[in-house]
């Protein structure tokens, strides 16, 4: 099982709002800030390659999906360049089998589709796209506060794609979507599991390895305490059995491992471009 990150964008968010309610004088120690109190967060998709199929973790930005205001507005200072990150993989967007969407805020599906001859048409024609049944649900019917994320733009072009589950599913084995809510009412994480490795993609429940303080949620949270009470459930079992983390919006490390304690990193991938 191989991960590769590919090159979904860059967003620039308000640091206090990635942080919620925690002290910048705190969070600020573990993530750096620049002078307009933004927070450096690639959207970066992952490539998975496993018994013979290519599967990919979100879709980052997209390309030309947003107008000049809601560039400006979302920070995205690069938009997506996936078609290039797989062409130098000897790969094609029609080689994706699958799209595992952790959730379908437009940072992580715009991606999806992409404009073509004035149509918005498919990214991955030949993928069976995979997201939560309540997150697909709210997607098609958003509420006042999630509209401004869930866009039609993105699941009207592939609504045919779609599968959705509910609790846990298995893609392939050792690669299980697991429904937690939290960050949006549909959110999920994944886990890989391989021999005795695991890797926990634990998504906007904890975008960066700054946000590993369980009370450590997200402002743009729907329902921060289900953020808080799933995330201190994952990070017990994942910091007690060893396992590794990955990150979507990390723009220091790819995937680390920290010491049962928390406090020490014992293995890292570094974010290199």
């Amino acid at each position: 099982m191989t991960f590769t990150w590919l090159k979904g964008g860059m967003t620039y968010l308000d640091g206090g709002a990635m942080f919620g309610v925690v002290p910048k004088a705190l969070w600020s120690k573990k993530y750096p800030v620049n002078d307009k109190n933004q927070i450096e967060l690639p959207t970066d998709p992952i490539l998975i390659q496993y018994q013979g199929k290519n599967l990919l973790v979100d879709t980052g930005v997209g390309n030309g999906k947003m107008s000049d205001k809601q560039l400006r507005n979302y920070g995205v200072t690069e938009q997506s360049t996936i078609d290039d990150s797989l062409a130098t993989l000897g790969l094609l967007a029609e080689d994706i089998d699958y799209v595992l969407l952790t959730h379908m805020h437009f940072d992580h599906a715009c991606g999806l589709s992409k404009w073509e001859n004035g149509v918005l048409v498919p990214s991955f024609p030949n993928a069976r796209i995979i997201v939560s049944k309540i997150e697909f649900e709210e997607m098609k019917n958003p509420n006042i506060r999630s509209r401004n994320t869930y866009w039609k733009e993105n699941w009207e072009p592939v609504v045919n794609q779609i599968s959705v589950f509910e609790g846990r599913f298995e893609v392939l084995d050792g690669i299980e979507m697991i429904h937690t809510g939290g960050h949006s009412d549909g959110h999920s994480i994944l886990l890989f599991s391989q021999g005795d490795e695991k890797i926990v993609h634990m998504a906007d429940i904890m975008p960066t390895h700054a946000h590993q303080n369980p009370l450590w949620v997200l402002a743009y949270d729907d329902y921060p305490m289900t953020s808080v009470f799933a995330k201190e459930k994952w990070m017990k079992e994942a910091l007690t059995n060893g396992y590794y983390f990955s990150f979507y919006h990390d723009a220091f490390y790819r995937l680390l491992k920290w010491t049962t304690d928390g406090k020490e990193i014992l293995e890292a991938v570094e974010r290199t471009n």
